[in-house]
Parts: C-alpha cells; structure tokens; sequence
C-alpha cells in the first residue's frame, strides 16, 4: 500500500495494437526527436509499452542454481543474468505508466492505474490504458493514442511511476517502447542514475510546425504527478491516491 497523486473521474473503452516493426529508433539526448509525420504514421493507434525487468544479482547474486554452468562459462560469472520482473518471489517491483493530456478545445487529464482512470479510444481523450500490471510481465503496461483524432489533441506527456516500497529506476532496466502504425518502433529507455526519483516524465507527443513530433524527455522528479504537473504546466488540481492489493 502506498499514496499518491489522483485525480478524479475517469472512462473506458475498445482499442487494438499498432506497428509490428522489427526495426527500431532510440530516442537519446543528442537524437531526442522523431516526426510521425514523415514516416507516415499520423493515422491509427500509436501503441505506447512500458516493460521493465531486473538483474538476480540485484537480490541474490545471480548465482543460485547455475555453479555447473559456470564451469563450462567462466565468463558468465561476471554477468549477471536478467530476470522477468512478474516472477513474485524474486523481487517486488510495480511500475505504473500514465498520460497526462491536454486536448485543443481547452480539456486537460490524466490517464492512469491510480483511480481507475483508464481513458476512452473512441472519445475524447482518445487515450486508452490497457491497465495496471504489478510485476513487470512479457506484455507489460500499454497505453493506445488514437491518432485518427491527432487533430483534437494539443500535447501529450507520457510518464511512469514506481509503486512504494520498490527499488529505484536504475535498478528496474525499463524501457518505454512506441509502435506507430507504420514505420519502426520508437524505443526510450530510462536507465539514466536517478537513485531516489519517484517519476520520469519519458516522452512527449505534440504538433511542431504541422508535424506530430515524439520528443524524449526522461525527466527524473523525486516526487509524483503533481510535480511533473508542475514542471509541465499542465495546472491540473491533485489529492492523495491508493492503489488496493490485489488478491
């Protein structure tokens, strides 16, 4: 258990995937920009995944079950092997992503886990969470932009979140993957030191100059929402949230 930033309100709908491309840009400060625009995916659901796993040497030095396997690799000794996060046993790690959202006719929100505010595809926002995943699984948390509705939307700010008590993003390895329609995927991983931040601000979506344009941020705050809000400029008015423990 644990609180943070809500928000009140929120929606549901429908929403399908995106690109598939085995290619892929990564976003990094000296290239921290890309127009969907000029390849072509202004049109569809721009899916947006956020994975994250962990390295065992992190909890028990990796080397449980493997001293057979070394002496064949020596070398592997000196690397630690990486472990899906949704293996409850090994590591209690819950990452949240969300979206705040300001839309052309003035609307400004939230999509998130925290208070069920999971969005609508269809209708404004024309923003979909797909929902909470508490351990980092394969498929990880996805959020679905409906660009068909590009014009209604201003800006968007994806960020993530780590629950309470969880280590600390340079110990999570996550990445934040975007699959246009068309054209490679879009990849920003947060493996920047930030050992006490709570959040990341981790990509912002906006039309520049007639081109919707993916920009990295990787923003590391040590508090939640309410000062990304802050440092965005979104004015959006926050409470203390609670996420319930799943049975």
């Amino acid at each position: 258990m644990g609180f943070f930033d809500g928000l009140r309100g929120g929606r549901a709908a429908q929403f399908q995937s995106g690109s598939t491309s085995s290619s892929a840009i990564e976003l990094t400060r000296r290239h921290p920009t890309v127009s969907l625009t000029k390849q072509g995916a202004v049109t569809g659901n721009l899916r947006v995944n956020l994975s994250w796993r962990m390295r065992s040497s992190d909890f028990d030095g990796g080397r449980s079950g493997q001293s057979g396997q070394l002496f064949r690799h020596p070398f592997k000794l000196f690397k630690p092997d990486m472990v899906q996060a949704h293996t409850q046993g090994m590591v209690n790690v819950d990452l949240d992503m969300g979206c705040l959202y300001e839309l052309t006719d003035g609307t400004r929100g939230v999509v998130q886990p925290l208070g069920t505010l999971l969005g609508d595809l269809n209708d404004p926002p024309y923003i979909k969470l797909s929902g909470d995943d508490r351990f980092g699984s394969g498929s990880g948390e996805t959020l679905y932009i409906n660009l068909d509705h590009a014009e209604e939307i201003k800006r968007l700010l994806v960020f993530v979140y780590i629950y309470d008590q969880t280590p600390a993003f340079d110990r999570t390895h996550a990445m934040v993957t975007l699959y246009p329609s068309t054209g490679p995927r879009i990849e920003v991983p947060l493996d920047e030191r930030a050992p006490e931040a709570r959040s990341c601000a981790v990509v912002s979506l906006e039309t520049v100059k007639g081109e919707l344009i993916v920009r990295r941020e990787v923003r590391f705050v040590y508090g939640f929402q309410a000062e990304l809000d802050r440092l965005y400029g979104w004015g959006l008015q926050w409470g203390r949230g609670y996420k319930t423990t799943k049975s």
